[in-house]
């Protein structure tokens, strides 16, 4: 017997271990570099790495949570880069152990699966603070790693790799004995039958889809590019206020760094639990505050809560960059503080609206959404790499990037005709004229 509270547990347990390790190599990237002689555009080159998998991973995942379940695929992920971990805790050369983490960190691609879980289970009406409750709790496993890890293995990341590994395995023997993948057969069916491959290009030319998916790219794709980066950013951009501080040596460099780096990670984990419940609150109170979007969809208070955390992503990321070329290392954390906050509330206010637009699509949808997005996770560090200045980058990108992504959130979401549908061809031609779509703006 289960029920969908243990379903929700699951799934955030599972997410959680896949969060940590899949960015487990960051929070030793000070020691790695220091034993493998590296510099700072190989850190760089390591930090965007974590990444480069997610982009088809997670497209692959979502479609495969649709037609085979979440609690298979989810699974095999967790078995898969559980056992490479262990194996990575024995590599004898960078070039084995690089390609090895690249395996471990393909973990990352179970958000998709556990959004498709959590999807399959609740009802409309609470699925900004379910899918807000797996997915923030999940993401703290990132913070844990920045802050735990260093201290209690120091630069031993070999031992970190193999117990991480370990783990996984056993979260994955538990996913595979207590997962159920719907909480009927008839929403298992229906998921599964919309996993073909024109319901897969129509959930991609959908401009929604693809809206949401960038804003997702400057949310959490810009999460997962911080987890990478700061600490590399601290160590390198204020080493001086470090050393100040009292900390001497890569350990101790890498502790403080790892610290300061969690804050981002920390708030961006446990406030996207907060950010469901405001894309429902929103949605029952009918809040749309903004004329330039479409206040006559089922789901526009939803959009007009993810435009204002849209906003204040980007003014935050500029913000970053003054207090960090002022050099004010105590005022570079508390816009950190505040950065994480506000990527919660993106992060959280995108899939309180994916499931919504496509519920009898979750996993495809999702695995466009949070898959395609993944890529700012490698861009964003090689664009902070290439900016002469250290601080800058963070500017260069919210004005460069965020910018036009808000641009075509607000063409899109501003119809008044809906949006659900509309896209790079009709309905009937990817589906034809028999099939329907349920909810979005129906």
């Amino acid at each position: 017997m289960t029920n969908k509270v243990e379903q929700l547990c699951l799934a955030t347990l599972g997410f959680f271990w896949a969060f940590l390790m899949w960015f487990s190599t960051a929070a030793f990237s000070p020691s790695i570099g220091a034993a493998f002689d590296l510099t700072t555009g190989e850190l760089a080159l390591l930090a965007s790495s974590a990444i480069w998998l997610a982009p088809p991973g997670r497209v692959l995942a979502g479609w495969a949570a649709d037609r085979v379940g979440a609690h298979t695929t989810f699974t095999v992920i967790l078995a898969v880069t559980g056992l490479v971990s262990i194996a990575s805790s024995f590599a004898s050369s960078y070039e084995v152990l690089f390609l090895e983490r690249l395996i471990v960190a393909s973990a990352g691609i179970s958000f998709v699966v556990g959004i498709q879980h959590v999807a399959q289970w609740f009802d409309e009406h609470e699925m900004g603070t379910a899918e807000g409750l797996y997915a923030g709790t999940g993401n703290v496993g990132a913070g844990v790693g920045a802050l735990v890890l260093p201290r209690v293995y120091g630069v031993n990341f070999g031992d970190a790799f193999l117990h991480l590994g370990v783990g996984a395995v056993l979260v994955a023997g538990l996913y595979w004995w207590r997962g159920v993948p719907a909480k009927d057969a008839a929403s298992a069916e229906v998921a599964r039958s919309n996993a073909s491959l024109k319901d897969t290009l129509f959930v991609w030319t959908r401009y929604s889809a693809i809206a949401l998916m960038l804003a997702y790219a400057m949310s959490f794709g810009l999460e997962i590019a911080m987890n990478s980066w700061l600490p590399s950013y601290y160590a390198t951009g204020f080493a001086g206020d470090i050393e100040a501080l009292g900390f001497e040596g890569v350990a101790a460099v890498q502790t403080a760094a790892g610290t300061f780096a969690a804050v981002q990670s920390f708030n961006a984990s446990l406030w996207r639990p907060f950010s469901g419940y405001m894309s429902d609150l929103w949605q029952r109170k009918g809040w749309t505050p903004y004329p330039m979007l479409a206040d006559d969809r089922p789901y526009s208070p939803r959009v007009h809560w993810l435009l204002t955390a849209l906003v204040c992503i980007t003014v935050l990321m500029v913000a970053l960059t003054v207090v960090g070329m002022l050099g004010l290392l105590p005022a570079s954390v508390v816009v950190l503080a505040a950065f994480g906050v506000a990527v919660s509330f993106g992060t959280g206010g995108v899939f309180a609206i994916v499931p919504v637009l496509f519920p009898d699509r979750p996993g495809t949808a999702s695995g466009f959404v949070g898959g395609v997005s993944t890529a700012g996770g490698i861009v964003y560090p090689v664009i902070y790499g290439g900016v002469p200045n250290i601080h800058a980058g963070y500017a260069v990108v919210a004005i460069g990037c965020f910018v036009p992504i808000i641009g075509f959130f607000l063409w899109v979401m501003g119809r008044e005709d809906g949006v659900a549908d509309r896209g790079v061809g009709s309905r009937e031609r990817w589906l034809g004229g028999n099939r329907t779509v349920t909810g979005g703006d129906d």
